[in-house]
């Protein structure tokens, strides 16, 4: 079993991805006799330091030892940049239909059936794409509101007719500075190519039409932290996402701009984190629990982006190795880990200092160390 994930940063090293993608192609050699197919679960955006599409390698090397023959399914994000090369070397390509990504298993149960008939013989499937020349879908593929639920709805309707397997609306990844950039949509079918290209490319006109409507308000750190000190809880908790600074997308995790701004409100009951600060992390492991310690904290990787260290003493509630184990419905039952982690409660906010850079996708990212969202 061979299994590697990273956030978002720089370029994948020519090292990294000899190693890990040798191992695969070295295993597919090693037992291709034996081979009836390859499921493989990849993101989609993989930028390497010698090619700008790390899937499209992988899949060209795997070929290259099995031959043309062999079905070759891959799932995907819904955020990949799917290229040509992916789909002309992967027969059956399947992404997420939902952002949040609640589906992955769903998606993975899916490429697996659809992959039994392939290797049954009972079809031949390959997959045809739609691209349209755009950074990303323009509201960054969410799901849950807006243009996306149509076309989630009429892809997922699509797939009942006859000879189509999958289709997928991928919103891309903007960030990534590549030639395949941007919005796709996939359709993995046999039969008739004219009749699913057509339908493919009438939800990328969908996507290119709507690119100016803008679903997603941004507003100032200071006007975030003033409705927060001026909620009234009478259900759950008010939750504030600093959208700019996510590792999910290649942020650092050290801004300190919002943190500063709800110190200064005074808000109490609150949970802030993570914030990515491996110095303050070492610092506050060599602390015990329960002591005061003053701390030069965040914005440390680059202050331009999200604000400068902030100078703070606060009380070390938690020291932790980081690890927990997921319990929602992205990575539950995955046992994951921030590094060297620590909470520190500054004012009424407890702060989770880690190490490592994370998107928070699971309440167990706080419940594990001592602090409860809810």
């Amino acid at each position: 079993v061979l299994s590697a994930s990273a956030e978002p940063a720089g370029v994948v090293t020519r090292d990294a991805f000899d190693r890990l993608g040798g191992a695969i192609v070295a295993a597919a050699a090693e037992h291709k006799a034996k081979l009836n197919g390859i499921l493989l679960n990849l993101h989609g955006a993989m930028v390497t330091e010698f090619c700008e599409d790390g899937e499209g390698e992988l899949l060209e090397r795997l070929r290259a030892v099995v031959g043309p023959d062999l079905p070759i399914a891959v799932t995907l994000d819904l955020h990949g940049n799917i290229t040509p090369k992916m789909c002309a070397l992967g027969n059956i390509l399947i992404s997420y239909k939902t952002y949040p990504h609640v589906d992955m298993r769903e998606r993975a149960r899916q490429a697996g059936d659809i992959m039994q008939r392939a290797m049954m013989g009972e079809i031949r499937p390959r997959t045809l794409r739609a691209h349209r020349p755009m950074l990303d879908e323009i509201n960054g593929g969410r799901t849950d509101i807006g243009p996306m639920i149509d076309r989630i709805a009429k892809a997922i309707a699509y797939e009942q007719e006859p000879g189509v397997f999958a289709v997928s609306v991928n919103a891309g990844f903007g960030n990534a500075d590549v030639k395949d950039v941007g919005p796709t949509v996939t359709v993995t079918y046999e039969g008739n190519e004219a009749r699913h290209r057509a339908f493919a490319e009438s939800i990328a006109d969908d996507i290119w039409n709507k690119r100016f409507e803008v679903l997603n308000n941004y507003m100032p750190v200071e006007e975030a932290a003033a409705i927060a000190k001026a909620y009234v809880r009478t259900k759950g908790p008010i939750i504030i996402a600093d959208y700019a600074d996510n590792p999910g997308g290649g942020g650092y995790g050290d801004s300190t701009n919002l943190l500063k701004a709800m110190l200064d409100a005074e808000i109490a009951d609150a949970a802030f984190g993570p914030i990515v600060d491996p110095e303050t992390a070492r610092q506050l492991h060599r602390h015990k629990v329960g002591e005061r310690v003053k701390v030069r904290l965040g914005g440390k990787s680059d202050p331009r982006f999200g604000g400068e260290p902030l100078e703070l003493e606060g009380e070390i509630r938690l020291i932790s190795d980081g690890f927990y184990t997921g319990d929602g419905p992205m990575v539950g039952g995955l046992r994951l880990g921030w590094g060297d982690t620590a909470v520190l409660r500054v004012g009424g906010i407890d702060i989770l200092v880690v190490t490592e850079p994370s998107q928070m996708l699971d309440l167990q990212q706080f419940r594990a160390f001592g602090i409860d969202p809810a």
